[in-house]
């Protein structure tokens, strides 16, 4: 890989930046924040959102010109409402070439469009080829040297083994996958679960009911996966069920604080306020939500959460969202996934 370049220095951009350039010389990071950038600069040294030393081989800037000027792979990790302005600015200021790899590692829907990030990318670079990182990625674990494992999916499987190759890293292993749609919507409807379990947790229903609810949930999130051109099999992978299990079972993870502060009777202005980063999992909850209506889709859990970021709720209510729908059979539910 003669150049990466990683867009983004929120804490996933600055854990990926740290982990490349551990491994190869020619990486630069860049944030759309000078004052961000500048303080990096000085003496390599991050406290929020991540705490953690920059390697010195690692290039800064605020210019994503020079970021991306002679780069062949650019990871994009700003936010999921960010993306869209950042890919128009590389198509008409820039002028990207078409040969550049693009890779996307945010994880959410668009709202208010209702977009998956592939057909946003499509839509606004459809000349260069798209792949998606996504898996069980809390960063704070792997900046203290813990290691995990991801999916990178990308149409064209030379495409992604090469980013495997690539991207790979001791405490970081790839695995190749052609099921963009799959790997992208297993790590963004993880989310919405996460903020169920974070409230769920802080309500101390218990691990019978978490347990209920994670299982329940991988079948959501599969049923509204498949319905959007999704395998199964995915779903069952590092960025369906290995981010799944992740991300409900960790306080670390911004989505599970969601859920827990909310349980606490914070509102939720307060809450995103107060965390300073984007908790994607609460307006991918708002366009899950609208697309799973628009098509007919089950989703009661996701129905449950939306409730919850969208008014008052109770632990009762969640008792009698989940415990009071029609009774069903497992196997034929499964059969029909």
């Amino acid at each position: 890989m003669k150049k990466l370049a990683i867009l983004g220095a929120g804490s996933w951009g600055l854990t990926l930046a740290w982990l490349a350039a551990s491994d190869r010389q020619n990486v630069w990071l860049w944030d759309r924040n000078p004052e961000k950038i500048e303080a990096m600069k000085r003496d390599r040294k991050v406290l929020f959102p991540v705490p953690l030393i920059l390697p010195l081989d690692l290039n800064l800037t605020d210019s994503l010109e020079e970021a991306v000027r002679d780069a062949n792979v650019i990871l994009l990790v700003v936010t999921v409402g960010g993306t869209r302005e950042v890919l128009r600015k590389l198509r008409d200021e820039i002028g990207l070439s078409k040969d550049v790899i693009l890779v996307n590692a945010s994880k959410g829907i668009e709202f208010p469009s209702l977009q998956p990030l592939s057909e946003v990318f499509a839509t606004e670079m459809p000349n260069n080829p798209y792949a998606v990182l996504s898996g069980p990625t809390l960063a704070l674990e792997i900046l203290d040297g813990l290691p995990t494992a991801c999916s990178i999916a990308c149409r064209d499987l030379a495409v992604a083994e090469s980013l495997q190759q690539n991207l790979s890293h001791d405490l970081f292993r790839l695995y190749s996958n052609t099921d963009v749609t799959g790997v992208e919507l297993g790590g963004a409807l993880k989310n919405i679960f996460a903020i169920a379990s974070g409230y769920m947790k802080e309500k101390k229903l218990g691990d019978n009911a978490l347990g209920a609810l994670l299982t329940r949930g991988l079948a959501e999130m599969t049923r509204f996966s498949m319905a959007l051109g999704a395998d199964q099999k995915t779903l069952y992978g590092m960025s369906g069920l290995g981010d799944l299990l992740a991300t409900a079972n960790s306080p670390l993870s911004r989505n599970y604080q969601v859920g827990a502060r909310l349980a606490r009777g914070e509102t939720l202005d307060e809450i995103l306020a107060d965390l300073r980063v984007v908790a994607e999992g609460v307006k991918t909850t708002h366009a899950v939500y609208e697309l799973s209506r628009k098509m007919g889709l089950e989703t009661p859990i996701v129905e449950m959460v939306e409730m919850c970021l969208s008014g008052p709720f109770s632990e009762k209510m969640i008792i009698k969202s989940l415990m009071s729908r029609k009774l069903k059979s497992e196997q034929k539910e499964s059969a029909n996934s």
